[in-house]
């Protein structure tokens, strides 16, 4: 398979996907008629000149408005000050260049400079997916991470209130992701590896979800097999043309498989990322949980389990926790929730919250509000 090219995969949306898609900006802001865009990324993109150096496609300057303070994890203040600077600044369509926290940033804008107050309204907890209407303002998605696969995923996470809460709808698709691996090149090895952790966990948690998608799951177990291979040099060689493309082949592979529902990883994962006094990272937490919820879904899904380890190129009944744990510590990801900061005493509720998240109904074996508080409390340090 060559690397060479960008190549058109058109699936739920469309991606142009390949080194140097990031410079179609241009082209497709045409094609989907935005004259006047918002630009949306975080302020550690807007200083390395990535998101100045992309935009450059995009013709003068002078049409552009910025809004560059997308914070770690998106919230409801975020959206609305930045859906304010789309209104002032006369707009008519979103670009969003950043990872997920500023794509899922912009899909909320997207939402509210067509739809009347509040956020929460359209939150799918609240019943929101049917008010989420087509006059959702056109997005074009430009990943500089590979991990969440937002830029191809019809859902953006948001703190409101305390919470963090799924708006999902598929009229929040992006109306084009480009996905240019070689914007991936001067992601530190922390974050290349914490993103490539999401991306394989979103790719295991899919598999292993119960319902019955068997596209979504070949899909998923490419991703696995992708991310396996080449996180780790990645992560050592940031540089490395072959790891960057696979890491954002298997980022993207994720995302396209969340039709088929999450897991018990990003139940927990939701209200520990929403903390507003602990900023957590998602994709690190991700790490640190899967561990714990690989040993407790095991008696669930062994022939699931049996053929991941094979994907990978585990020895046959090797323990994939374990493996995953090693991973982790290969990587220099923190040895578990303690590391990161998280009191034990906030666990109890963090497992109540667990078990109300949507991502519970699809985990691949029944978890209950007790089963949470074993798997967070098993999660506080790393176990090989």
């Amino acid at each position: 398979m060559t690397m060479d090219g960008i190549a058109t995969i058109r699936y739920l949306t469309t991606a142009s996907f390949g080194f140097g898609a990031a410079e179609l900006l241009g082209e497709v802001l045409v094609e989907h008629a935005i004259a006047r865009p918002l630009v949306v990324t975080d302020p550690g993109v807007r200083a390395t000149g990535i998101a100045d150096d992309v935009t450059a496609a995009a013709g003068e300057p002078g049409r552009l408005t910025w809004f560059d303070r997308s914070p770690p994890n998106p919230t409801e203040a975020a959206v609305l000050d930045a859906t304010e600077a789309f209104r002032a600044g006369r707009c008519d369509g979103v670009v969003a260049i950043g990872g997920g926290s500023s794509i899922d940033l912009a899909k909320g804008v997207a939402l509210m400079a067509t739809h009347p107050a509040p956020l929460i309204e359209y939150a799918a907890v609240n019943g929101g997916i049917e008010r989420v209407t087509s006059r959702v303002v056109p997005t074009i998605a430009i990943p500089t991470t590979a991990g969440t696969g937002s830029e191809v995923g019809r859902a953006a996470m948001i703190n409101v209130g305390g919470r963090k809460l799924d708006f999902i709808s598929p009229h929040l698709f992006p109306a084009r992701a480009l996905c240019d691996p070689g914007l991936t090149f001067g992601l530190p090895p922390n974050l290349t590896a914490a993103t490539g952790m999401d991306a394989l966990t979103h790719c295991i948690e899919t598999y292993l979800s119960p319902l019955v998608n068997p596209p979504a799951e070949a899909i998923a177990l490419d991703g696995v097999e992708r991310a396996a291979r080449w996180i780790e040099e990645a992560t050592a060689d940031g540089r490395s043309r072959p790891a960057r493309w696979n890491m954002m082949m298997a980022s993207m592979e994720g995302a396209l498989t969340f039709q088929k529902g999450l897991g018990a990883v990003h139940a927990m994962a939701h209200p520990l990322g929403a903390l507003e006094d602990l900023p957590l990272h998602h994709g690190t937490l991700n790490a640190v949980l899967l561990p714990a919820v690989l040993r407790f879904n095991e008696p669930a899904a062994p022939e699931k389990y049996e053929r991941l380890g094979r994907v990978i190129g585990l020895d046959p009944g090797a323990d994939l926790a374990g493996w995953v744990a090693g991973l982790n510590a290969r990587l220099g990801l923190p040895d578990g929730l303690a590391a990161m900061g998280v009191p034990a005493e906030i666990l109890t509720r963090i497992a109540e919250h667990a078990e109300q998240d949507p991502a519970t109904e699809t985990n691949a074996r029944p978890a209950t509000r007790a089963n949470y508080d074993e798997m967070l409390h098993a999660s506080m340090r790393r176990r090989g």
